[in-house]
């Protein structure tokens, strides 16, 4: 499974860094798919690492790797070796998110890839805390699972090492059975890979899948995995989309082709079963929309639609900011805020966004979203 090649990101647009958490068990191929993403994504990411037992190994294998200067390399990835961060927010997640934070105007995002022996759902709300949650937005939550583990009847591939990484720390002594903290993991998800997918055929690869959807919450889409291989826009979201065009652009606010491999605009392709069959779309509707209802309508439409990412801008009547719009899976995600050296929202009101999916229908999403519309509401 190829990856396409990444677009070079524009700059962003809003000063809070977007923060992608990767959660998942020893050996599900987190740190696989770290490597391919700070390869290939095109974009200037750091990186923290909070593996109990396997710091070392994880921070070594992404250090050579070669994703940035040798001089970068102490702002851009730091390792934790001492806890867990959902239990250790204040000695060791805010100062080092702070380190990170330091370097932001070189950054394009931070990748936190955490344990899954850590419960991901406190760290998501550490990044609500005062001294952060203007500066960083939880860009979506990723959970790795072995698909060929699961196809074999268990949630990791090899549990005596799983033990005894838990067994390495005495901190965590929150934790329980693996099961349950395998529920944790999908339940705080917005998007779940299933790695080693290459190794299932049709039939098996298609039950893993159901056996995991009703652990997951509605929205989240099960993907598969080869060798870490994911489109970058999929991990860390769409380019960015210039007001009153509709398009996504590159750095020189050239328009974006919306094919590739694994992204088709408008069109489903067949593929095999460890091939993501992505689909794009852009979206122009003019005219007023009502906020909280255009809000629910996404959500109804990333569920019956199979989003997995969306990004765009509303223009409001008597608003001098845009909305802004990011979804990954059902985490949605909006705010009136610009690039400090954007002028303020000009022009008609509108709804304008990026879509990529696995089942999209434009005609659908647009009458369905139309229903926020103000003029169409009594």
């Amino acid at each position: 499974m190829a990856i396409p090649t990444a677009v070079p990101p524009a700059p962003l647009a809003s000063p809070r860094l977007p923060v992608t958490v990767v959660t998942g068990f020893l050996g599900a191929g987190k740190t696989t798919l770290l490597r391919q993403l700070l390869l290939h994504s095109g974009q200037r990411l750091a990186v923290l690492v909070n593996e109990f037992g396997e710091v070392g190994i994880d921070g070594a294998l992404l250090r050579s790797c070669g994703f940035c200067p040798e001089d970068e390399l102490e702002g851009r990835l730091v390792e934790l070796a001492n806890g867990c961060l959902c239990c250790t927010v204040q000695d060791e997640f805010l100062p080092t998110m702070q380190i990170l934070l330091a370097k932001a105007d070189h950054l394009d995002g931070i990748v936190v890839e955490t344990s899954g022996l850590a419960l991901p759902e406190p760290l998501v709300q550490a990044f609500q805390w005062p001294e952060i949650r203007t500066r960083t937005r939880v860009n979506g939550v990723v959970a790795v699972v072995d698909g060929e583990a699961l196809a074999q009847g268990s949630v990791v591939g090899d549990p005596a090492a799983l033990e005894r990484q838990r067994s390495a720390d005495p901190s965590l002594d929150h934790l329980s059975d693996l099961e349950d903290l395998f529920r944790d993991q999908l339940a705080a998800a917005d998007l779940v890979l299933m790695s080693r997918a290459d190794r299932l055929d049709g039939p098996q690869s298609e039950a893993v899948q159901q056996q995991l959807a009703p652990l997951c919450r509605p929205g989240v889409q099960v993907l598969p995995m080869v060798r870490g291989e994911v489109p970058a826009e999929l991990m860390l979201g769409l380019e960015r989309v210039e007001p009153a065009s509709g398009h996504r652009s590159d750095q020189q606010g050239h328009p974006a082709d919306h094919d590739h491999d694994h992204a088709h605009s408008d069109e489903a392709h067949d593929h095999d079963h460890s091939h993501v069959p992505m689909q794009s779309l852009a979206l122009q509707l003019p005219g007023d929309f009502e906020r909280q209802a255009l809000e629910r309508l996404l959500i109804e439409q990333i569920v019956e639609q199979g989003i997995l990412r969306l990004k765009g801008w509303l223009r409001q009547s008597g608003k001098p900011r845009p909305l802004q719009i990011q979804a990954v899976g059902p985490r949605l995600d909006c705010w009136y805020d610009r690039h400090p050296g954007e002028p303020k929202a000009e022009g008609s009101p509108g709804l304008e966004l990026v879509v990529l999916g696995l089942h999209l229908d434009r005609g659908r999403l647009e009458k369905a979203l139309g229903g926020a519309a103000l003029s169409t509401r009594a």
